[in-house]
């Protein structure tokens, strides 16, 4: 089954396009990476599915619907989870709210407070903490598990080792790997190419708003894999 599904999709911000005749694809129980330095268009994609950015060409359709009525309040009724760039843990509430918040009522599933406390003990002992009083790493923790508290069809992390030191970047992956196992499909929009071959199977790279390479990260090096980053 397609999960998401984009389609010459040109798109941007006010008079600005920033995205151009961009597709990809992403399949149930997939994880797929899409790859390319900042400011070469990878967050529009993820605010072009809520509206956040302004598709002015092609098709973009989740689970084989088009998203045109999907907005960012809405998106984790429709099984659609982000975990934002930035994390973007609200300060006044706690561990326990801030993974409230994330649920989508009526969505059934695995997730709950447990099962998240269970894949991220750390959470569990610091319930009770404000979510911004944590470590980076801490936070980052939280904001996975928030949206999986919607218990997605499809989890998307922006940039989610941003700002984290390399010991917790591969703890991260240990992470992302454990809930692809468990059959989560994930959209990594990423940089960091070790916690990509961690996670991915497939990626797409960006370059100036356009897919310029996409293939398979089997038997693929890691300077092969930085040769297509750098275009």
């Amino acid at each position: 089954m397609t999960l998401l599904d984009l389609e010459k999709v040109d798109a941007g911000y006010g008079s600005a396009r920033v995205l151009h005749d961009v597709s990809l694809r992403v399949t149930a129980g997939e994880r797929v990476a899409i790859l390319g330095r900042n400011g070469v268009g990878k967050t529009t994609v993820v605010n072009t599915l809520i509206g956040v950015a302004a598709r002015r060409a092609g098709k973009v359709a989740f689970k084989g619907r088009p998203v045109s009525d999907i907005r960012a309040y809405s998106a984790a009724r429709a099984g659609l989870s982000i975990v934002p760039q930035g994390r973007r843990i609200v300060p006044t509430l706690t561990v326990r709210e801030n993974l409230t918040l994330g649920a989508a009522p009526g969505r059934p599933g695995p997730w709950n407070l447990e099962a998240v406390f269970g894949m991220f003990p750390i959470l569990r002992e610091r319930a009770e903490t404000p979510g911004t009083a944590m470590s980076g790493g801490q936070q980052q923790m939280l904001a996975i598990g928030r949206g999986l508290m919607a218990n997605p069809d499809l989890l998307i992390l922006d940039e989610p080792s941003e700002g984290l030191a390399p010991v917790v970047v591969d703890e991260l992956g240990d992470t992302l790997a454990r809930l692809a196992d468990r059959g989560t499909s994930i959209l990594l929009i990423e940089q960091n190419l070790g916690l990509v071959r961690k996670v991915a199977e497939r990626y797409y790279v960006l370059s100036k708003g356009a897919v310029v390479e996409d293939g398979h990260l089997s038997g693929l090096s890691m300077e092969t894999l930085k040769k297509h980053v750098a275009v």
